[in-house]
């Protein structure tokens, strides 16, 4: 319903009661603002009441007003530019403690995603990671970040990780040449989603791999080309991703691997303790600068 709730609001308009149009007009003129306010702000700010505005919710078919946010919030996740972000932002944050507010918005996505991702696409992910005959890892952007995090970790614990570093079409397709059934591709994408990531899932499908994305809603173009889908929250309306669900759900994910591998990642622990003592790679408590 999301992707046509503007034209849904448009259709109905004539239907609504004076103060129900005016909610309305303005969520069709400033969508991406309405998206990240309370019933009560946004009653408000067009003058009506609360209850008004939950009434329209319910005028549309929502079982209330955090629903018709919901849809909102899905509609536009993908299409706001970063001066739309800052200005939403501003709005949603305000003057106030942005410490505080960040991080108990950071720790809601968390709580949101444990509740709402698919333990069973979770499970075969691990699986199907532990099974292949090799793993390709793709993220670009500020996604890049998370695609690196989980390649260190998967190279530790894994022989046949490979990371994809690429800066066009053409050299994304030459590192993902030979792919087939036996393999895994892992892609990670958020808003706003990379075309670049979304043609190498196709092409992933397309060969018969195994293909995970880590990304945060079904409504995302991942989610089509994957066999399983880690969906985590990924939503602050700022210029800055917030990628603190997302990487604790890759945490859990190379925890599980690992675990998958115990006698192996204990053997290569052990071995790679003793050569970072050797060689000096990390510095000794109590050793003088």
């Amino acid at each position: 319903m999301s992707r046509d709730l503007l034209n849904q609001i448009q259709t109905m308009f004539p239907t609504f009661s004076k103060g129900q149009k005016y909610i309305a007009r303005y969520i069709i003129e400033h969508y991406d603002k309405a998206a990240f306010m309370t019933a009560s702000k946004l009653g408000n700010i067009v003058g009506v009441s609360e209850s008004t505005v939950v009434r329209f919710a319910s005028e549309l078919g929502y079982d209330g007003y955090p629903q018709l946010q919901k849809a909102l919030q899905e509609m536009i996740r993908s299409k706001l530019t970063s001066v739309q972000r800052i200005e939403v932002s501003t709005d949603v944050l305000g003057d106030g403690d942005i410490l505080e507010k960040v991080l108990n918005s950071d720790i809601e996505k968390i709580r949101k995603t444990l509740a709402e991702v698919s333990r069973e696409d979770f499970n075969n992910a691990v699986n199907s990671i532990v099974g292949a005959r090799k793993v390709y890892i793709f993220g670009v952007r500020s996604s890049a970040a998370l695609a690196s995090f989980i390649g260190f970790y998967f190279n530790l614990i894994l022989d046949n990780v490979s990371l994809i570093h690429t800066a066009s079409d053409s050299e994304l397709f030459e590192q993902i040449l030979r792919l087939d059934p036996k393999d895994v591709v892992i892609g990670v994408s958020f808003p706003r989603y990379s075309t670049r990531t979304v043609k190498a899932m196709k092409y992933a499908s397309a060969r018969g791999a195994t293909v995970i994305s880590i990304t945060d809603s079904s409504l995302s173009p991942l989610y089509r080309y994957s066999n399983y889908n880690l969906l985590a929250k990924s939503d602050m309306a700022s210029f800055v991703d917030s990628l603190v669900a997302p990487l604790s759900l890759i945490n859990a994910l190379i925890v599980a691997v690992g675990m998958k591998r115990q006698d192996e990642v204990y053997r290569t622990f052990a071995e790679l303790e003793r050569i970072w003592d050797e060689y000096g790679v990390y510095e000794k408590p109590g050793a003088e600068k």
